[in-house]
């Protein structure tokens, strides 16, 4: 049998801005106060943990200060109009609507929605490959949870290939 251990860290927080497209139709832009959650499990190392709690929170604090304060821009969206011109990003929505937001407040990634799923995603795969050189090959799984709000949260998992 093999055994895992997991750790947990909690309370990393960002605020920005976003608008996902769904059923070909784009939210009003509006903004959240995300709650950032991650575990990452693993065998235990020769120190008896499977990861620094402090390294762990400071990897994915640094994660999500890239969208602090930001405009999240889905760069690979199958429904925004997305341009950029002379130090701006220009979006055009479905329905004709246009932004033109400074290159500096947005945080512009390669996922197709910003959705709390997508988010869940891109955050779970950085720290993922950033911990890789640190488990010293005891790592097993990582998530990342990722809350919009009281009640609603969105889950992205990876699990180590053998």
């Amino acid at each position: 049998m093999e055994e895992a251990f997991s750790v947990r860290v909690d309370g990393i927080r960002f605020a920005a801005a976003h608008m996902a497209t769904f059923a070909g139709a784009c939210e009003p832009l509006h903004g959240h106060s995300y709650q950032v959650e991650a575990e990452i499990a693993g065998a235990l190392a020769a120190d008896s943990w499977v990861i620094d709690f402090q390294q762990l929170k400071s990897l994915l604090r640094r994660e999500c200060a890239h969208l602090d304060h930001k405009f999240i821009l889905q760069c690979e969206s199958r429904r925004l109009d997305i341009v950029k011109a002379e130090g701006a990003w220009v979006i055009t929505t479905p329905a004709g609507r246009r932004y033109q937001l400074p290159m500096d407040d947005v945080a512009a990634l390669p996922i197709d929605n910003s959705t709390a799923e997508r988010l869940a995603e891109w955050l779970c795969r950085r720290l993922w490959a950033q911990l890789q050189p640190l488990g010293g090959g005891l790592l097993q799984s990582a998530s990342v949870d990722v809350w919009e709000g009281p009640g609603q949260k969105a889950t992205f998992k990876l699990a180590a290939t053998t």
